[in-house]
């Protein structure tokens, strides 16, 4: 009788957890982008940032649609991984 009060405080702990988290979606300016290969690198950099889920990038427009979890990424972190694919970027108005 007493595991079931302590299995529930353990399922109510993991569900607070879980409720802080939120997926956002960032748009980014990478004025940098000079040919039509540019997208597929920053996509990729963007892609192994822990947390990001998907990003979609346009040559024409120069810039990348970012959905990631922000409790394991940040703008910070996504600007960072295009600096480091060679392509600063920064947060769209």
């Amino acid at each position: 009788m007493t595991l079931r009060p302590l299995l529930l405080a353990g399922l109510l702990a993991l569900g607070a957890g879980s409720a802080s988290a939120a997926i956002r979606q960032v748009t980014l300016t990478v004025p940098t982008m000079d040919c039509a290969t540019c997208p597929v690198t920053i996509r990729v950099a963007l892609l192994k940032v822990p947390g990001v889920s998907k990003a979609v990038v346009s040559y024409a427009r120069r810039e990348a649609k970012v959905t990631f979890d922000d409790s394991k990424a940040d703008v910070a972190a996504l600007t960072r991984a295009t600096e480091g694919a060679g392509y600063p970027s920064f947060l769209a108005d």
